[in-house]
């Protein structure tokens, strides 16, 4: 289960542990998170282990206790997760929520072309996994600002720097400052999906909390809140997989 959405807030650290299922040894990264009513555990495929968000109060024995409880769930998890994505010749990558296949085109003289389904990287090979990365977080910056620009005039409410950043357990935030991070694997998500993330950020420019008033705002900016929040609930950690 993943915490969504969140206005930034300090995090305390706490020392990461391990669990044993099985002989199986499990590292388990612990968050710290004032805002949390309850202990929420995630599987982290690309690391193959665990991570426990703790409320405030809780200690490391008690949250590390949480996870052993349920490592047998979080192997099986593990164990089902699908293989990472490269980004190489011939790779299926979703844009814009469409399949994408990724080729190699060396004499090519733009970086990248999107067209047709097909999306055609150029230079050597050694640079296309690079290359490729660059142009979706470009296109992410592009989807976002302009969805920002727009739905933020609607409240006007003037927003701070848009950063886009590859977070794992969020995929948007605003600090008290107006200030807006967003995951550059949105673009990997339907466009309706991106939508609501950023229309869910901008909201908080007039609402810094999750109060009744502020999902008034999202529903003045976004129809999709509900099916958008289940999508990411079910496909959004398997952005995770790519590059």
């Amino acid at each position: 289960m993943i915490d969504l959405f969140r206005t930034e807030r300090p995090k305390q650290a706490m020392e990461d542990g391990t669990i044993d299922v099985d002989g199986r040894i499990i590292p388990v990264r612990f968050r710290v998170n004032a805002r949390a009513r309850r202990l929420i555990l995630r599987v982290d495929a690309l690391t193959g282990g665990a991570v426990v968000t703790v409320p405030a109060g809780v200690g490391r024995e008690a949250a590390l206790q949480f996870a052993r409880a349920r490592g047998v769930w979080v192997l099986e998890r593990l164990d089902k997760a699908p293989p990472p994505v490269v980004f190489e010749d011939g790779v299926i990558v979703p844009f814009l929520g469409a399949d994408h296949v990724v080729r190699h085109q060396p004499g090519q003289r733009q970086p990248v072309i999107c067209g047709e389904g097909k999306i055609t990287v150029g230079g050597q090979p050694e640079h296309l996994s690079r290359r490729f990365k660059t142009w979706l977080r470009k296109q992410a910056r592009q989807q976002v600002e302009n969805r920002v620009i727009r739905l933020s005039e609607q409240v006007g409410k003037r927003h701070g720097r848009i950063s886009i950043r590859d977070t794992r357990s969020r995929w948007g935030s605003c600090s008290s400052t107006g200030a807006l991070n967003f995951s550059w694997r949105l673009v990997l998500a339907p466009e309706w999906v991106l939508e609501y993330v950023v229309a869910h950020e901008v909201a908080h420019l007039v609402e810094h909390n999750h109060s009744p008033a502020f999902w008034a705002v999202v529903g003045q900016l976004n129809d999709d809140a509900s099916a958008a929040r289940d999508w990411l609930g079910m496909h959004g950690e398997a952005l995770h997989r790519y590059g």
